[in-house]
């Protein structure tokens, strides 16, 4: 299976860092992206800020590979992710050339002449990625190895606590949006009342937002929703937080709070989204009602699409579906220290040999994943595949603090009554192999 490609299946940040690693170690790459260009996902909420400097957000293969074009690493700053698209993986992608096709969706993973329940001479089998292009029109591409890098940025959780759509919420389509607005046009919430719900940086991004747009325009109400029974750890880690930027949401969040700007509803879990002639009206599963809505924003999280690796055998965590190795690490049920470690090869290998999930897939529901967590995911991996097995397992990477402590039951517990564990002491960030010029 030697002359058979590596296939990508994502043209994201990590799936241009794996074939960027890839054509270092003289391994033939085929990225296969459903969008129509690089970085599909991205270029979706290219109007919102990154809160990581542009040294984490480029990949050492990924910016060797441009230098040798003339390219220069941007090192000041915190792009958005439309600049993020324009000035690194765009340029990327065009590197990458014809090892990247788009308009390709894939519709499931398999061995040939192997279904799932097959043993005998698995293995040895190379893996069928079934696609269709923009036409419609079905293929096989055989490949030696398969790298899932196709994030989660399509699956978004729903508005309904028990990880269904609320009754009605389908319905009420015409209130409900499922990512952060793009506050260029802010007239469309002036004088109006949006309800956020979500207690991540997305939902406070979304908060800060709104708020500059209240103190423009009189009349504009905004109310955040909290599942869980106490503000907690909503507002971030602050000033403990390493990443200065992320730290910086919570905080001016809470300021709009503290103002009276937002009003913060907590323990309120939506059992069903009414569509009245005043807008959407949020019930509780408690029988609590907010007032009428113009725009409901649900920003709670998101999920792996896993329907088309139903012939693969994976080993994915039982609540996160995540990879076992890792769930632990990076679950917010169990997890109670801000901190979290890199993970490479060995973390994310399946029972099905030869196939990785990364990136933001990789965490399965988990919502701390950063880029540079993928791009060391992605090193580790491509090293194992090219038979590297002392790069796979060395760790070059130490991962922020994010300066909270939550501990089983902040994130998502009723009553709010359980504070968890205190972190540990805080780490040192260090950068490993991004590539600076003056």
């Amino acid at each position: 299976m030697s002359d058979l490609p590596v296939v990508v299946i994502g043209a994201g940040p990590q799936g241009l860092a794996a074939a960027a690693h890839l054509l270092e170690r003289g391994i033939e790459p085929l990225v296969v992206e459903t969008g129509d260009g690089p970085a599909a996902a991205v270029t979706e909420w290219g109007h919102v800020r990154l809160f990581s400097e542009w040294p984490e957000l480029v990949d050492s293969a990924g910016a060797r590979l441009l230098e040798s074009t003339g390219w220069t690493a941007p090192t000041e700053g915190f792009p958005t992710g439309s600049q993020w698209v324009s000035s690194y993986l765009a340029p990327l992608a065009a590197a990458l050339g014809e090892h990247v096709r788009y308009g390709v969706r894939v519709t499931g993973v398999g061995r040939r002449g192997r279904d799932r329940l097959v043993d005998a001479g698995r293995g040895e089998q190379p893996f069928t990625v079934h696609v269709t292009d923009a036409s419609g029109a079905e293929s096989r591409i055989d490949a030696r190895a398969v790298i899932d890098a196709s994030g989660t940025w399509a699956q978004p959780n729903p508005a309904g606590a028990d990880g269904l759509p609320a009754l009605g919420e389908c319905a009420a389509s015409a209130f409900v949006s499922y990512r952060i607005p793009n506050f260029a046009d802010a007239e469309q919430f002036a004088g109006e009342h949006t309800v956020v719900i979500g207690s991540g940086h997305s939902a406070a991004t979304a908060i800060i937002e709104l708020s500059r747009v209240a103190k423009r325009h009189s009349g504009t109400r905004i109310t955040w929703v909290l599942r869980r029974g106490a503000v907690g750890n909503a507002f971030g880690g602050g000033e403990a937080d390493q990443l200065p930027a992320r730290g910086a949401l919570g905080t001016r969040a809470q300021r709009s709070v503290q103002a009276g700007i937002v009003d913060v509803v907590t323990g309120f879990r939506v059992e069903q989204i009414e569509t009245t002639t005043s807008g959407a009206v949020l019930v509780a599963e408690d029988g609590r009602a907010l007032a009428a809505a113009n725009r409901v924003v649900v920003l709670t999280g998101f999920r792996p699409d896993l329907s088309f690796l139903s012939e693969m055998r994976l080993e994915l965590d039982v609540a996160l579906q995540a990879p076992v190795r890792i769930a632990a690490e990076v679950d917010p049920n169990f997890h109670s220290c801000g901190s979290v470690q890199a993970t490479g090869a060995k973390d994310l290998a399946q029972p099905e040999q030869d196939f990785y999930l990364i990136g933001a897939k990789s965490y399965g529901r988990a919502p701390t994943f950063l880029a540079m967590t993928g791009y060391e995911q992605v090193r580790s991996v491509v090293a194992e595949l090219a038979g590297d097995h002392e790069a796979a397992a060395r760790v070059e990477l130490v991962l922020p603090d994010t300066g909270v402590c939550g501990g089983a039951g902040l994130f998502d517990e009723p009553t709010g009554s359980a504070n968890g564990s205190c972190c540990a002491p805080a780490k040192t960030l260090i950068q490993i192999g991004l590539s600076r010029q003056p």
